[in-house]
Order: structure tokens, then C-alpha cells, then sequence
């Protein structure tokens, strides 16, 4: 088995287990409080509860998986298994809800699943190094931190409207892009020793991504538009990420002269089927809510399905 083959495997068991906390996540900021609250409370209200506790422990085992990976492969390519978390999600959120999985869901599924083994096999992603130079990184920071104030501050303006979700869950998965690649860069520091892991500048700059990624995204989910939120977050991370692999790491895409048409197919397949399983995923948690309040015409129906 190569490293590419051990980076899918990798990549693949990072998938299940970031499906797992991101379920409930997404539970936990809903279920946290009724009460209407900025950024900063609602991260800290979340740090005081025991279900989001233990979804941030399953999704940190994914991000272990991940940095395995990318220690093994390229970000293209952990970048386009990591999409597969919602072929995961499918069914672990219709057992935790009592929902079914629609024949419409597992039609998409199926889109998926190709589109990503066409990326992975015809795009053939070839490794470039590890980490970029000071200069490269302040270039994109020149341009990523002004689109996440703008992104930011206008999701303030629109509070209470969907733009405001997609917006917030913009700014969530774009970080979470970033994130991958400086992992990356500090995996591959892993070998000559903790002090030089400790000495890496990608290391805290890491940190700092995560608690931002982590805390804009239960702001998203909390947004009251998860129809919107879920799949601009799920595609907007490995657009990012494979974005910067391929600017700042120079990994790139040997498809062929007649795979490039395939190339583009596979990847318009794999953000629409991606956009369409999230959307199901999060009308379907809409629904649940919606059924679950007080008098709701619903309830009835959704009990026998969370006992069976």
C-alpha cells in the first residue's frame, strides 16, 4: 500500500468521525439556550455543555485522522475525501432524529461518491511541500481577513435572514480550509522534535483558526437557516483548502490533456450533489425542530421514530 492509498484511508476515517461531531454540534447549538445570543456568548455558553464536550472529543479524533493524512498525501486530495463526511452524516443524523434516509438523499450520495473517486483517480493530486514562506502567507492573509470582516460584519446586518446564515457559515469554512493546510505544515514538523514544533510559526497560527472555526460555525448553525449554512460550510472548506494547496504549496492536478474535461464535470457534480445532500440534511433538522415545539402538528408522528 503507498502513501496516497494511506492518506484516502486516513482521510476516509477523518470523514466519519468530523460527520459524528458535527451532528452533534449541530444539536448542541440549538439545544444550548433559547435565548438569542452573539458569537462570543453563545462559543461560551457551549463550553459549559457536556454534549457539545463530547462532540468536539469525536471531531478532534477526526482532525488527528486528518493531519495523519495530509502527514501521507496532498490537500487536493484529503481536501476531496473530506467532502464524504456527508455520506456519514446521512445516516447517523436519521438515527440520532428518527428521520429516514430519502431515496433523493442516497440518488445524491451515490453523485458523490463518484464525483470524489473521479477527482481522486483521473485528477491524480500530486504532493508539492509543506509549508510557504512568511511572505505567501501574509499575501493571503492581505486578502482573506478583510472578506472575513466584510463577510462578518454584514452577517450582523442581516441577523435573522438566510444571507446571514450563508454568510457566517462562509467565514466557518474558509477557515477551516486554512486549517488543513497548516496542519499540514505541522505535521511535517513532527519528526525533528517537539521543540521545533513549539519553534513552527504554523502552529499557532493553527490554534487560533481552530477556535475561530470552531466558534463561527455554532454561529452559523444557530443563524435559524441550516438549509443555508450546512452546505455553504461543506463546500466552501475543500474549495479553500485545494485553493491554497495549489497556490501556496504548489500541489497541482496531472488529469491529462483529455482529463481535464472529466476533471471539470466530476468537480461541478461534487459541489452540487454536496449543496443538495447538505440541504436535505438540514431541512430535514429543521423539520424535527419545528415538530419538536409546543403544540406542533408533527410531534406526534416524530416520537415513534426516535423510540424505534
Amino acid at each position: 500500500m503507498d502513501e496516497a492509498d494511506i492518506a484516502a484511508l486516513l482521510a476516509l476515517g477523518a470523514a466519519f468521525f468530523i460527520a459524528v461531531g458535527d451532528v452533534i454540534h449541530q444539536r448542541s447549538a440549538h439545544d444550548v439556550t433559547d435565548e438569542p445570543v452573539g458569537h462570543l456568548e453563545l462559543f461560551l455558553r457551549l463550553l459549559r455543555d457536556r454534549q457539545w464536550w463530547l462532540g468536539s472529543g469525536v471531531s478532534a479524533a477526526g482532525f488527528a485522522c486528518q493531519a495523519a493524512a495530509l502527514g501521507f498525501g496532498s490537500v487536493l486530495l484529503v481536501q476531496a475525501i473530506m467532502v464524504t463526511s456527508l455520506l456519514f452524516a446521512l445516516p447517523i443524523n436519521a438515527r440520532v432524529t428518527g428521520h429516514r434516509v430519502t431515496r433523493f438523499q442516497w440518488t445524491w450520495a451515490a453523485l458523490l461518491a463518484a464525483s470524489v473517486a473521479v477527482i481522486v483517480t483521473v485528477g491524480n493530486p500530486t504532493e508539492g511541500q509543506s509549508r510557504a514562506s512568511l511572505e505567501t502567507w501574509s499575501l493571503v492573509i492581505a486578502v482573506l481577513v478583510p472578506a472575513i470582516v466584510v463577510c462578518v460584519v454584514a452577517a450582523r446586518f442581516l441577523s435573522g435572514r438566510p444571507a446571514g446564515a450563508v454568510l457566517l457559515a462562509l467565514v466557518s469554512g474558509s477557515l477551516w480550509g486554512v486549517f488543513a493546510v497548516l496542519t499540514k505544515g505541522v505535521v511535517d514538523r513532527l519528526d525533528d522534535g517537539l521543540w521545533e514544533v513549539l519553534k513552527t510559526p504554523e502552529l499557532y497560527a493553527w490554534a487560533v483558526v481552530a477556535v475561530l472555526g470552531t466558534a463561527w460555525q455554532q454561529s452559523s448553525f444557530r443563524a435559524g437557516a441550516l438549509t443555508a449554512s450546512l452546505p455553504t460550510m461543506t463546500v466552501a472548506e475543500p474549495v479553500v483548502g485545494s485553493v491554497l494547496g495549489v497556490v501556496i504549496l504548489g500541489e497541482a492536478l496531472r488529469p491529462g490533456e483529455a482529463g481535464w474535461f472529466t476533471l471539470v464535470a466530476a468537480f461541478a457534480v461534487m459541489v452540487v450533489s454536496t449543496a443538495a445532500l447538505a440541504r436535505g440534511e438540514a431541512a430535514n433538522a429543521q423539520g424535527l425542530d419545528e415538530s419538536a415545539q409546543p403544540g406542533a402538528g408533527g410531534q406526534e408522528r416524530s416520537d415513534p421514530g426516535r423510540c424505534g
